[in-house]
């Protein structure tokens, strides 16, 4: 067989030049190439004018106490104290016996932080994941319990503390927190334990474990953003509480810090430094905790009420 050859000058082919991919612009081109969206520049300038809102009371505060009084009122405004005088700090925590109404108050903080985590999580875990007759309906009287104001319960609440001799004790003030540990915290606790798959109960019952065994080793470990949660609502209520202490208190060695420091008004009425400086030590713990377990208290806000 003759095998022809055919010979091709490489000039005379017609050039194809393959297609070339294109290019993938990086994400940080992409980003500076669109226009940022002049909803988000609204958005931005109003939460900046929000927060300046809100901040503005804690700076009124902050510089009022280092202010003498004439400086504190004067007109125009001056934002900077001049001097600084730091010595309003010890003499304003020194002038009334602080240290009796924090030690008060801690006292009260702990042992209402104790009654109100352990046994709201577990009325919670016998409303979520216990079945027993009349569930649905003890819950639904207790989410309407929260619609009652104060004011109704007040005077009989104090009446039964006056028979029982309660009265000017701690006593009024603590053993309420355990039992239940408040409406609010069960009905916050069961809707974040309806996110928690109830495989993992089945497997811990399919392993010879208890309701109890259920709630210790698989609930608690995994309910720990809505603890927080509860938790620092609970020590700010115990920490601001006014109206507990001012209806069931009437010695001054069983002051709290919110008392004490109204009783401070009362004798300092001109003395605005010094009750500013106060104000501004009680506020402090409040703005550390939260500061500490805001991430906490964010997530445990986001996911409760999805029920998976």
């Amino acid at each position: 067989m003759n095998q022809v050859t055919s010979s091709v000058n490489p000039s005379e082919t017609p050039q194809h030049p393959l297609p070339q991919p294109e290019r993938s612009r990086s994400p940080a081109t992409a980003t500076r190439s669109k226009p940022f969206p002049i909803s988000r520049i609204v958005l931005y300038v109003v939460l900046i004018i929000g927060s300046v809102l809100m901040l503005l009371p804690f700076a009124w505060l902050i510089r009022s106490s280092l202010m003498g009084t004439s400086q504190i009122f004067v007109f125009p405004p001056e934002w900077i104290p001049s001097p600084f005088q730091w010595s309003n700090y010890p003499e304003a925590l020194t002038s009334v016996p602080f240290g009796r109404y924090f030690m008060n108050t801690f006292i009260i903080e702990v042992c209402v932080l104790a009654g109100v985590m352990l046994t709201s999580i577990v009325s919670a875990f016998t409303f979520a994941r216990l079945r027993w007759p009349g569930r649905n309906l003890i819950f639904s009287l207790l989410i309407g319990s929260m619609m009652l104001p104060y004011a109704v319960t007040l005077i009989p609440t104090f009446v039964m503390w006056r028979e029982l001799g309660g009265l000017n004790t701690f006593l009024p003030l603590i053993v309420p927190a355990w039992f239940g540990g408040g409406a609010f915290n069960i009905f916050l606790m069961r809707q974040f334990m309806l996110t928690i798959p109830r495989d993992l109960d089945e497997a811990a019952y399919m392993d010879g474990g208890t309701p109890l065994t259920v709630l210790w080793r698989v609930i608690i470990p995994l309910s720990s953003p809505a603890l927080i949660v509860i938790g620092i609502f609970t020590f700010i209520d115990v920490w601001n509480d006014f109206l507990g202490p001012i209806i069931y208190l009437s010695d001054e060695k069983h002051f709290t810090l919110a008392l004490g420091l109204a009783t401070f008004r009362g004798l300092n009425n001109t003395n605005w430094p010094y009750l500013m400086a106060a104000s501004s030590t009680i506020l402090a713990p409040i703005v550390l905790i939260f500061f500490i377990g805001q991430r906490y208290f964010i997530e445990g806000i986001t996911l409760t009420g999805i029920k998976g």
